[in-house]
């Protein structure tokens, strides 16, 4: 068997075993929780170590913190949980920062419940996360949060009106902006890349909006604000910026479209762009990545930090199930290669049977970083963070 075959093994035991094992109460409430393909009664002892196998964290689904009512817009009685929550849910995690201490990092959470129309009462915050990761076979350490930055909008820099519009901080909601990447520049301001829009949204390092939302030149989600009706959309809906790296100079952004523009004829197409942090635009440099599967979704995009060959890690997930579970595979691009029909040459690092896998993040020593969005309440699988040690990687990354 070879190494990632192992792995794969592995992992589905890990993830089946913490999923009923760790939490009964949810197991009786939700039919689902237990989805993995070997069960729940799966013991670790049957399972063989594999040593790339770094870590495992995982937070537990039912995490609050201080925040006003949330979910009111959600029936009652999803998974068995009583609705609308007294505060935030501490879930929903789509992108992964470091936080400048070992196994701590920021964690920014999406529009909350899915779709515009059911967010308006989700918050938009980044959450300071520590990962205990426990090593071994079916360990799982904690993951804790220790604060967070709220995304908000006092100086008024939205030229559109927000759910908040007449609040003191106009805090930021699910209704206002999907965020599903974030990078942050070399003076410590934060760069979000948005599916609404698509937009990216420049805030200073506590969130507060430094100005209007930058649009994709000829590009219009569904939910874009601007459009007169939905009609005139050129991107599908939860299709915009999913994934955004950053150079290792810290000059460009490369944010990437999730899915194909409703017109491309090739629609396995999923353009990446280049934008010019110091002037404020977007360069007429255009890459294109061709998925495996025309329905496949990209939901991450991440630089591999001192990489000489500037290359980028692309997480793409599957529409086909297989034994209950999408797998995601994590792929390798070069800017500088491509193949004769233009499409960037991609070579395969890994594949992860893990659900809704939305970020990535490469630690160094060849390990990478995974972390899991469990669209509570939708879900009660924990959010899991994993590391692993990916051989395929270049060394010194």
């Amino acid at each position: 068997m070879s190494r990632n075959a192992k792995l794969l093994v592995v992992v589905l035991m890990l993830l089946a075993t913490s999923g009923c094992v760790a939490r009964p109460e949810v197991a009786a409430n939700a039919a689902d929780t237990c989805h993995w393909p070997y069960g729940c009664d799966v013991r670790p002892e049957n399972v063989q170590e594999v040593p790339t196998l770094v870590g495992r964290a995982a937070l537990p689904a039912d995490t609050f913190t201080l925040g006003p009512s949330s979910g009111s817009k959600l029936p009652d009685g999803i998974n068995g949980r009583k609705l609308p929550f007294k505060d935030q849910p501490v879930q929903g995690f789509s992108a992964v920062l470091d936080a400048g201490e070992k196994d701590t990092y920021w964690a920014l959470t999406d529009n909350g419940y899915g779709t515009r129309d059911k967010s308006s009462d989700f918050l938009l915050r980044m959450y300071r996360i520590r990962a205990d990761f426990k090593s071994g076979r079916g360990k799982s350490g904690d993951i804790s949060f220790e604060g967070y930055i709220k995304l908000r909008d006092p100086d008024r820099q939205v030229p559109f009106p927000i759910t908040n519009e007449q609040g003191e901080d106009r805090l930021l909601t699910g209704a206002d902006f999907d965020p599903e990447s974030v990078q942050r520049d070399r003076a410590g301001d934060l760069w979000f890349g948005e599916e609404y829009g698509p937009f990216l949204l420049h805030t200073d390092a506590t969130g507060q909006v430094l100005e209007a939302p930058i649009p994709l030149p000829g590009v219009w989600s569904p939910q874009n604000p601007y459009l007169t009706t939905p009609e005139q959309a050129d991107l599908p809906s939860s299709k915009g910026f999913e994934g955004m790296a950053i150079s290792d100079d810290g000059r460009f952004l490369y944010p990437m479209l999730g899915g194909a523009l409703t017109y491309d004829p090739i629609q396995s197409r999923r353009y990446i762009y280049k934008f010019d942090l110091q002037k404020e635009r977007y360069t007429d440099e255009r890459w294109q990545y061709k998925t495996d599967d025309p329905k496949n979704t990209i939901t991450d995009l991440a630089p591999l930090p001192g990489d000489p060959q500037h290359r980028l890690l692309v997480l793409e997930r599957s529409s086909t199930a297989s034994d209950g579970v999408k797998p995601t595979k994590v792929y390798m691009v070069d800017l500088h290669d491509t193949d004769a029909s233009g499409f960037l040459a991609k070579r395969e690092v890994l594949e992860l049977p893990i659900p809704q896998i939305e970020s990535i993040m490469a630690l160094g020593d060849r390990r990478l970083l995974v972390l899991s969005d469990n669209d509570y309440p939708f879900t009660t699988n924990d959010t899991e963070a994993i590391v692993v040690r990916a051989d395929g990687l270049p060394k010194g990354s």
